[in-house]
């Protein structure tokens, strides 16, 4: 009896330790929202928190809430409404939601469904006395915003909605009839990203920060813009990238008579309107401390489209891989230590995952003129090269320059020993290697995508001279992702390519192309009828640059499938105390993450 009750003891406190530890891993309410120590209480200007806690008059319905500043300052909002509907469009227009950032219970936010397919929108406008509007911020500023982005984000829908926006013209203050940049805004770009644009009290044009891309729909985002009376810094989630502007920046400018809007980045302009969720915003007139900001950052949290689980890069041993490394520029430029780690990690790796080939798929560098970048680039490629790595380049738009730089670093005398490397076209742009993999020879043939129009007839007789060899086209643009992002769309170049090279040659069973932001995928009919593969895979505008992500394609002949996954090396060997919210070793979005089922014998049955 004595031993039973130990044990219910036992359990009892195990219990408590585990509500402990909950408790402490979910801040309350009051944590969260109301982070406003004595120590900076004294700096907040405004504080506006969409809750109905804060409603100080009016309502939805009727169109003329007004929200309470819960800084105490009076900076207070109105509901504004442009445009001409019946009540009950305006109405559906704003919305109060149970959705907020940690997910607790009793915080609200307020959801916006403004597009600009509407005739009608609304937004908010602080009053006409709001001490705010004269405020220009000369000793450093911070300003929070915790939003989260619609799920049916388009860029044709969305583009360019601001969270935040200071009223008045750069005209109105510099007398310049050209200048039309709005003073400052907070707002989405059609990538999306976030954009911070000011005019500072001490130069003649705005100065703009801007943001890695926001790549998840179902995340919330908690953004800090951070002026030290110098230096602007933004931060997304608590991590800022090589995107801030280096430019002095004192101060905002702001003219009489003009105040602030929230959720709107202009007046009476309804494609400028916002939508998603605001659950705050707050400005300092001050820089605060991250410890100050509205939210701690869990380092254990990271991006809904992403794991830091393992998944299998190699599901069985007579399975093998093509590894696809997408435009490297960005990484090359501002983290070059990144790319390094990509190439050492290939070349480690190559045995254990069975990688037959790496193909980089353009872009090598981001400044064509800038020796530092290509020696960057080509000292981290030439890792490859010493444990004798296949591998094939391409030129993106980026590469070209006086003096053809891509080619004293990538053209064909550095390829002069590489067995696999079969030949260059004319131009010394294109190219084309074969390479043994499980049961076929494989044939990867890179077409330039300036010099298309001069090497497509290369390019054809390569093709007629090996009609029987499973090919993979390479050029840095083929397709592009849809503005709902939803789907793969043809550009110009690529449809040069499909009907000149890729329609009427039965081995081309796959496409691979960078250039446009974004990845996608799709399955397209050629003149025989058969499957071909065409995939867009670009990281370039995602933190850091695309954060080391590489698109593997794992051939499994005995299962009659390819299975396709994104996997950053440099992120895998981060410590974990290093690693942030965007720091996943996997990507697993549909266009990042996917299998297609692939009948390796009926596909590569050329007899006619």
């Amino acid at each position: 009896m004595e031993n039973s009750k130990g044990w219910n003891f036992f359990k009892f406190g195990v219990v408590c330790t585990l509500l402990l530890t909950l408790l402490a891993s979910n801040p309350t309410y009051s944590e969260v929202q109301n982070n406003t120590s004595k120590s900076i209480s004294e700096s907040i200007v405004a504080d506006w928190k969409f809750s109905k806690k804060y409603i100080m008059s009016g309502s939805i319905k009727k169109g003329n809430m007004v929200i309470e500043d819960a800084s105490g300052n009076e900076n207070n909002l109105e509901l504004k409404t442009i445009g001409q509907a019946s009540p009950k469009e305006t109405n559906s227009l704003i919305q109060w939601s149970e959705d907020d950032y940690y997910g607790l219970e009793n915080v609200e936010s307020m959801i916006f469904q403004n597009s600009n397919q509407f005739s009608v929108g609304r937004y908010f406008e602080t009053t006409k006395d709001a001490p705010i509007n004269n405020d220009t911020f000369m000793d450093g500023y911070t300003i929070e915003a915790v939003m989260k982005l619609p799920a049916n984000f388009s860029p044709d829908e969305h583009s360019g909605m601001g969270l935040l926006t200071r009223q008045g013209q750069t005209a109105d203050k510099k007398n310049k009839k050209e200048a039309k940049d709005i003073l400052a805004t907070l707002s989405v770009s059609k990538l999306p990203e976030i954009k911070w644009s000011s005019l500072p009290t001490n130069t003649n044009q705005n100065e703009t920060n801007r943001s890695f891309t926001l790549n998840s729909k179902n995340d919330w985002y908690h953004i800090a813009v951070v002026n030290d009376g110098q230096n602007t810094e933004l931060y997304i989630n608590g991590e800022q990238d090589f995107r801030n502007s280096t430019a002095e920046i004192i101060g905002i400018n702001a003219v009489e008579g003009k105040g602030w809007n929230v959720a709107s980045e202009s007046v009476n302009e309804i494609d400028k309107l916002f939508a998603g969720n605001i659950q705050e915003i707050r400005i300092a007139n001050k820089p605060l401390t991250k410890d100050e900001w509205l939210f701690s950052h869990n380092q254990n949290d990271h991006i809904n489209k992403g794991t830091n689980k393992n998944i299998r890069l190699l599901s069985d041993k007579d399975n093998y891989n093509f590894l696809f490394v997408p435009d490297p520029q960005k990484t090359v430029r501002y983290m070059p230590k990144i790319f390094e780690e990509q190439m050492k990690w290939i070349s480690k790796k190559k045995n254990r995952y069975n990688i037959e080939m790496t193909a980089f798929l353009g872009d090598m560098v981001d400044q064509s003129d800038s020796i530092q970048q290509w020696e960057d680039s080509f000292n981290s490629v030439l890792l490859l090269d010493k444990k004798n790595t296949r591998y094939i380049t391409i030129a993106g738009n980026h590469d070209y320059g006086k003096g053809d730089p891509y080619l004293n670093y990538y053209g064909p005398d550095h390829y002069a020993n590489k067995d696999y490397y079969k030949g260059a076209s004319p131009t010394g742009y294109s190219s084309y290697s074969i390479i043994e993999a499980g049961s076929y020879n494989y044939l990867f043939l890179a077409v330039d995508m300036k010099h298309i129009k001069k090497d497509i007839s290369w390019a054809t007789d390569v093709l007629k001279k090996h009609p029987n060899i499973p090919t993979i086209l390479l050029s840095h643009q083929i397709i592009n992702v849809s503005g709902d992002g939803k789907s793969a769309i043809n550009t110009g170049k690529g449809s040069l390519l499909w009907d000149e090279l890729v329609n009427d040659h039965n081995q081309i069973f796959m496409t691979v192309s960078g250039h446009h932001l974004g990845s996608t995928h799709r399955i397209k009919k050629n003149a025989q009828g058969n499957d071909v593969i065409q995939m867009l895979v670009d990281y370039q505008k995602d933190y850091h640059g695309g954060n080391g992500w590489m698109r593997f394609a794992e051939f499994d002949e005995d299962n009659n499938k390819i299975s396709f996954k994104t996997y950053s090396p440099w992120v895998d060997q981060l410590p974990r105390s290093e690693q942030t919210y965007f720091d996943v070793k996997f990507l697993t979005g549909k266009f990042d993450q996917f299998t297609i089922p692939f009948s390796f014998e009926d596909r590569f049955n050329f007899a006619e």
